[in-house]
């Protein structure tokens, strides 16, 4: 992914509440039921840090993530690196409801372009990943506590 690039924008309708979004997307122990399963430790305040890795094709992923922006069941918003890579990008999780229900738009926006030969870090890959974890992933598990409720 390149900084000229154009941002990657997912955006998906939950029938969930405001809170029920914000929460999967900030509290640790919901953020492994359908994130990353591996993060040690997560809190939506300006300036936190925390790392996790990941192995994909047999090389290893340490993230690196700070949060950037956080404005509570509005939006949250954090850098990620990857220790031993070039590349910067912060990703921008903003909320609003809509029809009885609330709006995810997640906007990923290059600030260091990623080495291109490195697949996990092509933009179709990007994409990819983000749908998944947005439009399968957070979706499911939302779908799966509502109907606990």
């Amino acid at each position: 992914m390149k900084k000229s690039d154009k941002p990657i924008i997912v955006e998906q309708v939950f029938n969930a509440s405001r809170t029920d979004v914000w929460n999967a997307l900030t509290d640790i122990d919901e953020m492994k039921k359908w994130y990353f399963e591996n993060i040690p430790a997560f809190e939506p305040v300006n300036g936190f840090k925390t790392s996790f890795n990941v192995i994909s094709n047999g090389r290893n992923f340490l993230h690196k993530w700070e949060v950037t922006e956080v404005i509570p069941e509005e939006r949250i918003a954090y850098t990620w690196r990857f220790e031993g890579y070039g590349g910067l990008s912060t990703t921008d999780f903003f909320l609003k409801e809509e029809n009885g229900g609330v709006r995810l738009i997640l906007t990923v926006t290059v600030q260091e372009d990623f080495q291109e030969n490195i697949e996990e870090f092509k933009r179709e890959s990007c994409i990819g990943g983000w749908n998944y974890f947005i439009n399968e992933r957070l979706k499911n598990y939302l779908e799966s506590i509502i109907r606990k409720d």
